[in-house]
């Protein structure tokens, strides 16, 4: 499988658009990048850089941390910023789903107000 590592960049940019006690998944943060799937968004955040980019706070579409090696690491970095999970190990969209980026992070990425909701629509919870 080819990655699209070029994608990084702009992945770690939106990622950190999702604040402290909130949380999105993989997808979610495809959906908003041209050509960027939330496999690629996977890839990226396991070779995240740096602690700037809060990696612990994308999750699958499930809402559950997704089994591998970091996964106790993950979940106690989102607990301590008071993501709470429900007893089957998702945690509460309805509490913590990221609503999106702001709207400087939409227009300079060309995406109009009125798309972003249809994409937004779209998203788990």
């Amino acid at each position: 499988m080819t990655r699209n590592y070029a994608s990084f960049p702009a992945i770690y940019e939106l990622v950190q658009q999702v604040p402290e006690g909130q949380v999105a998944s993989y997808g979610m943060i495809a959906s908003l990048l041209p050509g960027v799937t939330a496999r690629i968004v996977g890839f990226a955040m396991a070779a995240t850089p740096d602690d700037s980019i809060p990696w612990q706070r994308i999750i699958n579409s499930a809402g559950k941390i997704s089994e591998r090696p970091g996964m106790n690491r993950q979940r106690e970095r989102l607990e301590a910023e008071g993501i709470s999970f429900k007893k089957s190990g998702a945690a509460d969209w309805s509490k913590h789903r990221w609503q999106g980026p702001g709207e400087d992070w939409l227009s300079k990425n060309g995406i109009e107000f009125m798309d972003f909701l249809a994409i937004q629509a779209l998203w788990p919870g």
